[in-house]
């Protein structure tokens, strides 16, 4: 019985609905808390795809999020790929602008008038300031949340200006704490294939980028590494180091000496411990962070920028573009125990089994970041109708909590730390996309914990490249007029993931044509999906515990191969 509550509570938490017309809105009043279209905004889209196609086909692209889980996330929600677990409120979609018929718009945007759009900053200026802190310092009334004349919520301080080993410098060459990594895209939405590039960065405060209060690379790359070791829960190579700078034992041989290994060790039961390096291992040992297997220390800090795509139409080839279409941030401001944990998720699920009517609560605004409720803040900026970038409302904001709070496929909260490459690849995994010279080209497909190759296993089943089904390119290149998937294009994705995820020019002009129709509409609270046409794979609404028809695909998915 506590299963199903479980399983109740997870999809209403992503339930959507859509009964208003998705009218241009370009009076939004940022500040307000007021829900205007969906008071589940906090579900996506994804969850309201049909799961069987006219010819009795399956198709699951449930098995992206709803996984077999290991602690500290408790939810291990696998089953809910079985069945729809909807609320009275969530069974209707609200996201319109998947029904939308955009190829009127479409059509009237020229190749080279998005290709210039793309193409043109909407982060700095022309002297390289960060149009958004300029405008944060002299904050404008109507971002001012709570009437203070102060920003309260993050101010965007990333340079994008990476060395040899991913981290970013500011216009005087100073470190600013960001580091790039490289990694494997999460499936379906976040390939490029589908609309959109994108990069993600880590920060972890200041005391671990520190050795006896000055910044010290080595000791900041040490500790990187060894939040990637409880994050992985596996070993991690480095390059050499003397343990002996530190008094640590980073290699677990029981020895000071020079180490090429961050051995992952944690056991706390059999008194196997990890620790910290530097400055931050003297505020550990004082109880001010804390460590733990698959959890990140507090004040651990994301930046994910969302971006059109670019094309080079002399090499074919597409690249991130200097347009970002959002500006993303999280930052874990405490800790929480396991038994924290699991007693929250324990609570919610309570609170569903006796009111399951009653939707979930999001504390935060628009200014501060919205709480998960799992000692996480998200917040964002996004495109305004004329191509700034602005902040989100609550509702816009709403849109990310689901996803970064409760289901089986998060570690923490979070999504691409766990497939950051190891050592193999460039700059030993730390490097950013702009730094690739062939992009995607020939990396490896990523193999499962169980040895399964990832991205095939999805293709098998959902038979399709995408979570709508919407990607006739995917479609016709992986599969047979029957569904059947081509083991000859599988055998080419294994050693070159580009074969998949990296769409055509003409493709990938489309839907950046498609997604700038949502910018002038300023319609995001209806959907953010770029689509040319009505997608017709999307229940407009769905019975209460309907059937998928599906059998569940278990798998176990961390640490990637």
């Amino acid at each position: 019985m506590v299963k199903k509550v479980v399983f109740f509570i997870i999809m209403v938490f992503w339930g959507c609905s859509s009964s208003q017309k998705n009218k241009q809105n370009t009076s939004i009043l940022l500040t307000s808390k007021e829900i205007v279209n969906n008071k589940a905004a906090y579900i996506p889209s994804q969850c309201y795809t049909k799961t069987k196609d006219d010819d009795g086909r399956l198709h699951n692209p449930c098995m992206n999020c709803h996984v077999h889980s290991n602690r500290p996330n408790y939810m291990d929600d696998w089953e809910l790929q079985e069945c729809l677990l909807f609320s009275e409120y969530s069974k209707v979609n609200r996201f319109s602008n998947l029904f939308k018929d955009r190829r009127d718009e479409v059509n009237a945007i020229s190749d080279e008038t998005i290709l210039n759009y793309v193409r043109k900053e909407n982060y700095f200026n022309d002297k390289k300031q960060i149009i958004l802190a300029e405008q944060l310092q002299n904050l404008p009334s109507r971002w001012d949340f709570n009437d203070n004349k102060k920003w309260e919520g993050y101010v965007p301080d990333c340079y994008f200006n990476f060395d040899n080993e991913g981290f970013d410098k500011n216009q005087q060459g100073e470190f600013t704490g960001w580091r790039a990594f490289g990694y494997y895209p999460f499936l379906g939405t976040f390939w490029p294939t589908n609309g959109s590039t994108d990069d993600v960065l880590i920060r972890l405060p200041k005391a671990f980028q520190m050795m006896d209060e000055s910044f010290d690379t080595q000791t900041y790359k040490v500790n990187l590494a060894i939040v990637e070791a409880m994050i992985k829960e596996s070993n991690i190579t480095i390059e050499e180091v003397n343990e002996s700078r530190w008094g640590i034992d980073l290699n677990k041989n029981g020895e000071l000496d020079n180490s090429t290994q961050i051995t992952y060790q944690w056991k706390p039961l059999n008194h196997e411990y990890m620790s910290y390096v530097g400055d931050a291992k003297k505020l550990y040992d004082e109880g001010k962070f804390h460590i733990a297997a698959g959890l990140y220390p507090e004040g651990t800090e994301f930046l994910h920028t969302v971006r059109y795509i670019d094309v080079h139409q002399k090499n074919k080839s597409i690249a991130m573009s200097p347009r970002m279409k959002e500006l993303r941030y999280a930052k874990k401001y405490g800790w929480n125990s396991y038994p924290q944990i699991q007693n929250g998720m324990t609570a919610e699920v309570k609170e569903r089994h006796d009111f399951p009517d009653r939707l979930k609560t999001v504390l935060g605004n628009m200014e501060e970041g919205l709480d998960n409720g799992y000692g996480w803040k998200y917040q964002g900026f996004i495109e305004d109708k004329e191509g700034y970038l602005r902040p989100q409302t609550y509702e816009e904001t709403l849109y990310c909590i689901g996803c970064h709070s409760t289901i089986g496929a998060v570690v923490d909260s979070t999504f691409v730390f766990p497939r950051k490459f190891d050592h193999t690849q460039a700059q030993m995994g730390w490097s950013h996309w702009s730094q690739l010279k062939n992009g995607f080209k020939n990396i490896k497909e990523p193999i499962l914990a169980d040895g399964r190759y990832e991205y095939s296993l999805y293709l098998q089943n959902n038979h399709s490249g995408d979570e709508f089904r919407d990607n006739m390119e995917v479609m016709e290149k992986f599969f047979e007029s029957n569904g059947t998937t081509k083991i000859s294009e599988l055998e080419t994705l294994h050693n070159d993931i580009s074969h998949l995820i990296v769409p055509t020019m003409s493709r990938a002009i489309q839907l950046n044509k498609a997604y700038k129709v949502i910018v002038e509409e300023q319609g995001y609270i209806y959907g953010r999906d770029a689509h040319v046409k009505p997608v017709i794979h999307v229940h407009k609404e769905v019975e209460i515990d309907q059937k998928t028809g599906l059998e569940a695909v278990k798998m176990e998915r961390y640490p990637l191969k």
